[in-house]
């Protein structure tokens, strides 16, 4: 049985929509106005809306080693926050027109790990910020041998600079309750992991 909704997208009017900023990303402005829990509808308001194609991360996991690949690069978003810009992180890319999810898993395994991969179970999705992103992440779990894995790899033209960690298992989940791997991506795929693990031993 499903949660069920008083309301639906069509409760929501939009009045107009117009793209703010084109760059890396893309911005747009709507006024729109919704149907309210206490009877009629809301005044216009105006929402930011910071729009992106869907988005796929992947934990790498070699379950007979016990070992787990986290990639390391420099994050914008960190910076003037009091942690380190360069962050941990289970490797992630956004799609591309006509790519299935496991395709764009597979490709930014190979162009962030230099790892192929055939093995590719599908953990969850989320909104990444629904109040001002359509952003949607879908994790998965590649099972790779990671024995002679590790690294510098990324896409020259995209500006990647990724270098591929090799860690113990055990290490990974210790980091991890310590606070040390908060970035969403990576604390939801590990506690996945964490819960689904013998499925894999």
């Amino acid at each position: 049985m499903q949660p069920q909704h008083q309301f639906n997208e069509s409760d929501v009017e939009v009045q107009d929509r117009q793209t703010v900023f084109q760059g890396f990303f893309k911005m747009i402005r709507l006024r729109l106005r919704h149907k309210l829990f206490a009877g009629g509808w809301s005044e216009p308001m105006d929402r930011e809306l910071f729009e992106r194609e869907p988005c796929v991360g992947v934990l790498i996991f070699d379950p007979k080693h016990r070992l787990i690949a986290l990639t390391e690069q420099f994050r914008v978003g960190v910076m003037g926050q009091g942690q380190n810009p360069w962050q941990f992180e289970v490797v992630a890319g956004i799609s591309e027109p006509g790519e299935t999810l496991p395709e764009v898993a597979r490709r930014e395994v190979m162009e962030e790990a230099g790892l192929e991969t055939d093995e590719l179970i599908a953990m969850c999705d989320y909104w990444v910020s629904p109040g001002g992103s359509n952003e949607r992440m879908h994790l998965f779990c590649a099972l790779v041998d990671l024995t002679d894995a590790g690294g510098v790899f990324g896409v020259a033209h995209e500006s990647e600079d990724i270098r591929l960690h090799v860690f113990p298992e055990q290490q990974v989940y210790e980091w991890l309750d310590q606070g040390l791997l908060n970035n969403a991506a990576t604390t939801i795929s590990l506690m996945w992991l964490q819960i689904n693990r013998q499925r894999f031993l």
